[in-house]
């Protein structure tokens, strides 16, 4: 019974967060107005998830994580072309981009990832370890390097345009994919 009450607390604090946030900036909203929202003790969000970024970190995790994990993991099996993994991310990125929650997930995801607010992540294709090995051509070090900007840009580019309520246009994400991909696929450079 105390673990269905914990359960019920914990996705009662993301519910409440993700109300909050959707016409709220994340500096203006408190761990306590959360709790508050959530009806939970204030001590709830620390209690579950440590802070207020790792409870940010958890709603996108839950939230987003099912819209990429079959398609990559499926992708990335087939070791398939750099070009079919930037697909398999940019599509569910294009299809939040066409929803209201959507466009504040990824609002709160360009704020996490850009500003470097959360800690570890838990699910795999979250951690940039796991994106490591999808570049063979390249060493595991500068293939993580590659990987980091690309999702800077990709994140940063569909952020700012959730921010201002919009959606990035059907030409604006063929040239977003043409350049991740030509990043990710450049040869390596000795002289830098």
């Amino acid at each position: 019974m105390p673990q269905r009450v914990s359960t019920a607390t914990r996705e009662r604090l993301l519910t409440a967060a993700e109300r909050l946030l959707l016409t709220e900036r994340y500096d203006d909203v408190s761990v306590r107005r959360i709790c508050t929202e959530a009806g939970a003790n204030p001590a709830a969000v620390h209690y579950h998830f440590g802070s207020k970024e790792a409870l940010v970190a958890a709603l996108l995790e839950e939230r987003l994580g099912a819209l990429w994990a079959d398609r990559l993991t499926e992708v990335t099996a087939a070791a398939g072309p750099v070009a079919g993994i930037v697909d398999a991310v940019l599509t569910p990125f294009t299809d939040l981009a066409a929803d209201p929650l959507g466009r504040l997930h990824l609002r709160l995801l360009a704020q996490c990832v850009i500003d470097r607010q959360v800690g570890p992540w838990q699910q795999q294709w979250f951690r940039i370890d796991s994106w490591a090995g999808l570049l063979p051509q390249l060493g595991e070090r500068e293939s993580r390097r590659r990987w980091m900007l690309a999702f800077d840009l990709v994140i940063m580019r569909f952020g700012r345009a959730a921010a201002e309520d919009r959606a990035l246009s059907p030409q604006a994400v063929a040239t977003l994919r043409a350049f991740v991909v030509a990043g990710l696929t450049a040869p390596t450079g000795d002289t830098l």
